[in-house]
């Protein structure tokens, strides 16, 4: 019986010291960061425009708002007026609105079908956003895009 707790007690122990050392001792893994910090604000209604080469291009658009900033309907503001058909609940949308169109019928069709056009494109929209509205976007997106 001896021999048999000689092994017994080392093993138990050594669960222990693990169970503690696991429990109590280790740091905590630190969690991942979100892949999109903020909040995703799609625009309710889709752009139609004409193009600088006669096409016409359909896009729909979202914007990624910094961690913190709301839409009046996130920060529950009792008594706002309801937003005119076609338009959420960001503040200042239609200067977006219209910085999106003038940016967008400036370019060709090329431009908004390729991949290295469209970023630019994005940027010089969210450029635009930050000098000429108080909108706390972050990126904007290109969610369905067709160019005719």
């Amino acid at each position: 019986m001896k021999s048999k707790l000689k092994f017994i007690i080392p093993i138990v122990l050594l669960v222990v010291v693990g169970g503690v050392y696991k429990f109590v001792l280790a740091k905590p893994a630190k969690a991942a960061p979100p892949k999109i910090a903020g909040q995703v604000y799609v625009l309710p209604s889709e752009f139609l425009l004409n193009l600088a080469d006669n096409r016409y291009a359909k896009l729909k658009v979202g914007l990624i708002m910094k961690p913190g900033a709301v839409t009046a309907a996130a920060a529950g503001k009792e008594g706002a007026a309801d937003p005119p058909d076609g338009y959420g609940t960001l503040p200042q949308e239609a200067v977006v609105r219209d910085i999106i169109t003038d940016a967008v019928t400036e370019v060709g069709g090329q431009e908004l079908t390729s991949e290295k056009g469209r970023g630019k494109l994005k940027k010089e929209i969210l450029d635009e956003i930050h000098k000429k509205t108080d909108v706390e976007a972050q990126r904007v997106l290109f969610t369905d895009v067709t160019v005719q």
